[in-house]
């Protein structure tokens, strides 16, 4: 939970931070890894849990002082999965998942996102295992001791970082329904950074359509459209990372762009099969007055530095040295030519 933390232009903050503070509540929900007898037992049911079966659930997302509630709805119908997050509080903002197109409402600024998500990566789904990719000697996995939780018996599950570059987790899982009743996530002390705590979780056979409906009328709001598209050709440079921490690899490489951006981005991103880091890197305009160094938003750490008058910023949820370690890395490598997959976004009237 869990997307954020980035220093970016004013018109690009607040919809990359919402959907970052979104990205950051899935990974939170999912944190599941293969290690060890029991526990990987656990896990297992647990990721196969959140992408296969249909549930509707209240959960209260806590971070420092803050707490909000929100309502996950998810399906799984002929092979096509539909989810709806929404905030029961305040701001509204819903987002809404068919197939590969995710909806984001963001009724505080009337506007709405929608963007193509790859179909291999749904919103709540499970996170790669090590056992996948990931690096097992960077994470140590414990437990399977059962717990009263909810009036329900669950298995408590570790999962704790062997050095300083990543955060450690800690889950409760249904017994029953393999569902995570509750999730942690640890800083290095093992203190409690975020949690996410289920007030109630139902499984129903059929869930139907109506439920995936958005609760605003955004007729009348501002609609952006982010269309998938390959590029004719190539960037002049690709950018990528000389060094990383122990265990991370990385996961994709794209160019869009962004909204209130009309260059091409570059995404990086980059994981240990845990944790993922995203890397921004866009040209630097004369007026940019974007501060550099380290900043936060949530449990999300960022670091913004300039390399070949190019903005470079770096945001996830790991320690802020993860963050500065990658940022001071990146570099441009020239290269002939490539089609690259980028993201176009334009204004979108609602049909």
């Amino acid at each position: 939970m869990r997307p954020d933390s980035r220093t970016f232009p004013s018109r690009q903050h607040r919809s990359r931070q919402s959907l970052a503070t979104f990205a950051s509540l899935s990974l939170l929900l999912v944190a599941g890894l293969a290690l060890g007898a029991e526990p990987k037992e656990w896990l297992e049911r647990m990721n196969k849990a959140l992408t296969s079966r249909n549930y509707v659930g209240v959960f209260t997302h806590v971070r420092g002082t803050r707490a909000e509630t929100l309502r996950i709805i998810h399906r799984v119908r002929g092979g096509d999965v539909s989810e709806r997050l929404l905030s029961l509080d305040a701001s509204g903002r819903e987002f809404i998942r068919e197939g590969d197109e995710l909806t984001c409402y963001f009724p505080d600024k009337r506007t709405v996102l929608v963007e193509r998500r790859s179909p291999d990566g749904p919103l709540l789904g499970a996170l790669p295992s090590l056992a996948d990719g990931g690096d097992s000697k960077v994470y140590e996995i414990r437990g399977g001791q059962r717990e009263r939780l909810l009036g329900r018996t669950s298995r408590v599950v570790a999962l704790t970082p062997v050095d300083e570059y990543r955060y450690g987790y800690r889950l409760w899982i249904d017994e029953e329904t393999f569902m995570p009743l509750k999730t942690q996530l640890c800083d290095q002390s093992g203190q409690v950074i975020e949690q996410i705590l289920f007030s109630s979780i139902d499984l129903p056979e059929r869930i139907p359509d109506s439920m995936f409906k958005p609760q605003v009328d955004a007729s009348n709001y501002r609609w952006l459209r982010a269309d998938r598209r390959v590029a004719i050709s190539a960037p002049p440079a690709l950018w990528d990372a000389m060094r990383l921490p122990p265990g991370f690899r990385m996961s994709s490489r794209a160019n869009q762009t962004l909204p209130g951006s009309s260059e091409p981005v570059a995404h990086l991103v980059f994981t240990d099969g845990v944790a993922s880091v995203s890397v921004f890197v866009e040209p630097r305009k004369a007026d940019d007055r974007a501060a550099e160094g380290p900043s936060r938003v949530g449990s999300s750490s960022a670091f913004t530095t300039v390399v070949d008058d190019h903005q470079v910023t770096v945001v996830g949820e790991v320690p802020p040295n993860t963050v500065k370690f990658i940022a001071t890395q990146v570099k441009s490598t020239s290269i002939k030519s490539s089609a690259t997959e980028g993201l176009g976004i334009s204004p979108q009237r609602r049909k």
